[in-house]
């Protein structure tokens, strides 16, 4: 019979056992060994029923079981000891509290998802699991983030497949009460809320669920509450599901509700107020708009309090392609904000202004996300060096006038969290050289740029450890297997063909992500007579793994996954390559570490950052890969090897892949295979190890998340924090009154005249030209102007590359007509064709960059030509 209701009874633990309970509900055991041994060892049968979940553990343990426990000395000494290093790591002070000059009291970190462990499901792919690294991370550095998400009350669909390998999507029901998580309660004992107002006068109201991610607390909004009408309640339902209306409230839900579930949560337990609010994606973008209402209802004009907002913003992109992007129509935002609806003391067209995409290229009907976020931010990053330059390329109309490598987007390149990614036989070997402690601190602080240990461990040690983790993920392979087929509506009978699935001592290769038709699933099917031929080589065979989940939405993608499933059920190869379902952390965290060879191959340059790669590599695994996202930034052959693109603007989609697919047979022939299977004297392959010994020397301190969140401390809040402290009420408004008078006297500002005291269009390095430029800055003075002088190398086309900018010095007042003479030297200090220009840009100390404000003039073509630019 079915239940007509469901509760959760927890259980109630004996006093000795009370600290188990504050270990299960802080989520810091997802990536600390030590109270994971120490749940197994509570009832290991349990431990692994309950899904290597603690909560789960605890309310499946027989009570006989735990009142055993409570007598047993050497347990509870455990205990204590793992309690006592939980306290020390949340109360301790980390390198965040060892930094000097005045860092951010605190950092809102939002996110539309987060992967921190498979107990609590609220991600789809790179963009939760980079969000739950970032929080582990801050956590590990003592950074002082809170985290702010939604709890979804089906996450992420949960995948299967047909029995001809149709793609199944299965939404099971999450309670809140069975997972890592507290709700926030007010003062006397009920539940903290936040509301948002909705047209016709109804509301979303939201409970806020705390989950405890180490030091940094995660902050989640549900709303199926019964204060909710039926639609309502349904709006944190599922992960990037549903129609346009659903994820935009979900989005207004997570900006807006967000900010005031932070202020909720520090005015219940005294934590700092967030100095700094990044935003993760596009998708937390309102948060904006509600922090600017908060600055309106203390008295500040909209204006003012847009620059005080941006002051202390950072921004994230983590697209490639506008087509990524969250964009809505213009009516459906209006009519949720304004009066009678949410944020009624702004008006409307302000906030649409804010998300349109006014500008050369855009749709002007759309509500574009990521350029409400990239306005509401004075700092924005791509998240790899590639990519930076791909959203400055991509972006570049919201800074009309200036090249593409001036848009103000810099970049920091992405990082996993080792603790949670390093296979635990990996870490225990590099422990074995430097204790461990300080291989704790290796894998979570970083800091160094090689970890010279390695070269110490013996070529046999690292072999073994490579075959162990091959090993382990064969047994996982043939386990999921058989349960996938199984679900497919085999019989038992039919699967002992599973025992003998995957080798050991084979090399192995590993592909695993979402599936949009970028990243190219089935390249590998490309020529499946030369895939054939690599699988069942007599002599130096490969093996595939292969997982990924299509969106629900995305019947082309199906369709890739359905190719590939077929293609290995097929009886000849299917000992060779498998496809596994349901794709997620805890699968990952077996396949990188067993896998030889990482592979990726998206169109180049589509994939922003792709960090799985990163935590194979963390493992020993070498990479195969396109030259995107990080691997374009760091590829070395001592890592891997680069699959050659055919990425030209000319080429045909289709011969392209043809290009490429070809380019990664011959790779895997004539390069891969041979070096794994190549054995020296010493009966080992010596040259693939010492490709391994570099691959964790060399790249493992790279693509640390920890470093990754101290360059985001250094490079993006601290100055987002001083931003803030020096952007207090007055400063915010003188600095909106000054950009509404120059934008409004802009027009007026050109160059009217540029002279210099070259003689010829030849010169020597070295020397210096002078250089004297007359412009026109009608209403505005000298101060609010800067005059450059851009010089550089200049190409085929006459563009200048590498650009120095220099700045003149006003000499003397204006002439009868309103002009100034700017004078300056101009050195040239590079050979070869050599080019300048000048221009003027808007000058305030409050800037961030001087293409912030979006203005330039530069000479009129009539005057560059006369000027004689070119030296040659």
């Amino acid at each position: 019979m079915k239940a007509i209701r469901r509760l959760t009874v927890r259980p109630v633990l004996p006093d000795p056992l009370r600290p188990l309970s504050d270990l299960a509900r802080n989520l810091r055991w997802s990536w600390h060994p030590e109270t994971r041994d120490l749940f197994q060892s509570v009832d290991p049968a349990c431990w692994a029923s309950s899904g290597r979940d603690p909560v789960r553990l605890l309310g499946t343990v027989p009570p006989a079981r735990l009142a055993e426990l409570a007598e047993d000395r050497p347990f509870l000494s455990r205990l204590t000891a793992v309690a006592d290093d939980l306290d020390h790591y949340m109360t301790g002070d980390r390198w965040y509290q060892g930094q000097s000059g005045r860092l951010p009291a605190a950092v809102a970190y939002f996110s539309p998802e987060f992967g921190i462990t498979a107990a609590l499901p609220q991600y789809s792919g790179g963009l939760g699991i980079l969000a739950g690294d970032h929080l582990k991370a801050a956590s590990d550095l003592g950074v002082p983030l809170v985290g702010v998400g939604l709890l979804y009350r089906h996450g992420y669909f949960r995948q299967s497949l047909s029995r001809d390998g149709w793609q199944q999507e299965h939404y099971p029901v999450l309670d809140p009460h069975e997972l890592p998580l507290a709700l926030l309660k007010e003062t006397d004992g009920t539940p903290a809320h936040v509301a948002l107002a909705l047209p016709g006068g109804r509301e979303l109201r939201a409970r806020i669920w705390l989950a405890q991610v180490g030091r940094v607390p995660l902050l989640l909004l549900d709303s199926d509450v019964e204060e909710n009408d039926l639609g309502e309640r349904g709006v944190t339902d599922r992960l990037y599901g549903g129609g346009s209306e659903h994820r935009l409230l979900q989005e207004m839900l997570l900006g807006i509700g967000g900010v005031r579930a932070v202020r909720t949560y520090c005015r219940l337990t005294g934590h700092a107020a967030p100095e700094v609010f990044h935003t993760n994606e596009g998708h937390a973008g309102f948060l904006g708009l509600e922090r600017i209402a908060e600055l309106c209802d203390e008295g500040l004009e909209f204006g003012s309090a847009l620059e005080a907002v941006r002051a202390g913003t950072v921004f994230t992109t983590h697209t490639p392609v506008p087509a990524g992007i969250d964009r809505f129509d213009r009516e459906l935002v209006a009519r949720h904000f304004g009066p009678g609806a949410e944020l009624p003391r702004i008006d409307v067209e302000r906030v649409l202004r804010l998300g349109m995409e006014t500008y050369p290229g855009g749709e002007p009907n759309l509500f574009n996300m990521a350029v409400m976020g990239l306005r509401l931010a004075q700092r924005a990053n791509g998240v790899s060096l590639l990519h930076g330059g791909v959203s400055r390329g991509m972006f570049a109309g919201l800074w009309p006038g200036f090249d593409a490598e001036e848009v103000p987007i810099t970049s920091v390149t992405n990082g996993v969290h080792a603790p949670t990614w390093v296979a635990p036989e990996v870490f225990r070997l590099g422990a074995r050289q430097i204790g461990d402690r300080r291989a704790e601190d290796a894998l979570a602080v970083g800091g160094s740029d090689r970890w010279d240990s390695v070269a110490d461990i013996p070529d046999q040690d690292i072999w073994e450890l490579r075959r162990t983790l091959r090993e382990q993920l064969v047994e996982e392979v043939r386990e999921r297997l058989r349960a996938s087929w199984r679900q497919r509506g085999a019989g038992t009978a039919e699967l002992g063909w599973i025992d003998d699935v995957l080798d050991p001592d084979v090399l192995t290769i590993g592909f695993a992500r979402r599936v949009p038709s970028y990243k190219r699933l089935t390249l590998m099917l490309r020529d499946r007579d030369r895939l054939m031929d690599l699988l069942l080589h007599p002599e130096r065979p490969i093996q595939i793994v292969v997982a990924g989940k299509a969106h629900p939405a995305d019947d082309g993608g199906k369709r890739l996954v359905q190719e590939l499933v077929r293609f290995a059920d097929d009886p000849r190869v299917r000992h060779r390559i498998v496809f596994l379902p349901d794709y997620g952390m805890a699968m990952a965290q077996k396949l990188y570490p067993g896998c030889d060879i990482w592979l990726n191959n998206p169109l180049r340059p589509l994939e922003a950052c792709g960090t799985s790669g990163m935590k194979a590599a963390l493992n020993g695994c070498l990479n195969l890969s396109v030259l995107d996202g990080w691997w374009d930034e760091w590829f070395q052959p001592d890592f891997g090897w680069a699959i050659p693109t055919a990425d030209g603007p000319g080429t045909d989609p289709d011969r392209r892949d043809a290009i490429e697919a070809a380019a990664l047979y011959d790779l895997l022939e004539q390069r891969v295979t041979p070096r794994f299977y190549e054995r020296a004297a010493s009966g080992l392959p010596d040259r693939w190890i010492e490709m391994v010994r570099k691959t964790l020397s060399l790249l493992g301190p790279k693509v640390l998340a920890g470093r990754m969140v101290r360059e985001y401390v250094e490079r993006l809040y601290a100055p987002a924090a001083e931003a803030h402290r020096a952007m207090d009420p007055d400063s915010a408004r003188a600095l909106a009154e000054w950009k509404a008078r120059v934008r409004s006297a802009w027009s007026g500002v050109s160059v009217d005249h540029v002279e210099t005291s070259a003689g010829s269009a030849l010169a020597e390095l070295g020397s210096t030209l002078g250089l004297r430029v007359r412009v026109k800055l009608g209403e505005l003075a000298p101060e609010d102007v800067e005059v450059q002088a851009v010089s550089g190398r200049v190409d085929s086309e006459d563009r200048i590359t590498d650009a120095s900018k220099a700045p003149l010095k006003p000499v003397g007042g204006p002439d009868l007509e309103g002009r100034w003479v700017y004078e300056g030297p101009l050195a040239l200090d590079r050979t070869g064709p050599f080019g300048y220009t000048v221009r003027v840009l808007p000058a305030h100390r409050l800037l961030a960059s001087g293409a912030e404000a979006g203005l330039v003039a530069v000479p009129s073509d009539d005057l560059a030509q006369a000027a004689g630019l070119l030296m040659r």
